[in-house]
């Protein structure tokens, strides 16, 4: 790691912990990941902002990246479903934690630069796919956590039935503009869900999603 990574992580770290993110594992996984190599404008890389990363998406803000990392409450030998990959930056926060870590993108230009990051340290357990993540990925289904980084106008049951029982998802629904961060938990008797608070995510595109 570079001395820029470590002083602008670090006082990253700071804004994490402002912001509510107790577990030590997750800051950890920041510390691990260059964020400067998943963005274009590397100066904001350590900025506690959304920034472009072409295709009409964003990378989200890191503290909204922690914050639903440390919800799904991981463990060590875990199977994750993440849909809407974007730089690839969450899949690499997540590879720290999981045995797999299965990416879905929509958009190809994305998912080959994501895909060409998996090099970087810690990142080699990730499987990536171009495709409607609105459907999951079926083939290497159940998941012990399925996380979606676009916002859902309700949650798709072809994401939820992928999902194990006791596993955890995560999933912005709501309107296009603005949504509910919500945690579903997977019980023999159906879902139990709470809200994590409000949030603003691109639209999840797809069959069981938003229409273009």
């Amino acid at each position: 790691m570079n001395s820029s990574h470590n002083i602008g992580c670090e006082r990253l770290i700071v804004k994490l912990r402002e912001g509510g993110i107790t577990d030590e594992r997750v800051l950890e996984a920041f510390r691990k990941v260059p964020r400067h190599l998943f963005v274009d404008n590397p100066i904001q890389a350590y900025d506690d902002v959304a920034l472009s990363i072409g295709s009409g998406q964003t990378i989200s803000q890191p503290t909204v990246v922690a914050q639903m990392t440390q919800l799904l409450e991981l463990g060590k030998d875990q199977k994750i479903l993440e849909i809407g990959t974007g730089s690839g930056f969450q899949a690499a926060i997540l590879a720290q934690f999981s045995r797999r870590v299965y990416t879905v993108e929509r958009h190809r230009e994305l998912g080959d630069k994501a895909r060409l990051r998996r090099r970087e340290p810690g990142y080699a357990n990730v499987t990536f796919k171009v495709g409607d993540g609105t459907c999951g990925w079926i083939q290497h289904s159940p998941f012990d956590r399925i996380i979606v980084t676009a916002g859902a106008p309700v949650t798709p049951e072809s994401l939820s039935a992928q999902l194990t029982t006791g596993g955890i998802m995560i999933i912005p629904t709501g309107g296009r503009s603005a949504q509910e961060l919500m945690v579903y938990k997977k019980t023999d008797g159906g879902l139990e869900s709470q809200s994590a608070g409000q949030v603003v995510f691109v639209p999840l595109i797809g069959q069981h999603g938003w229409k273009e």
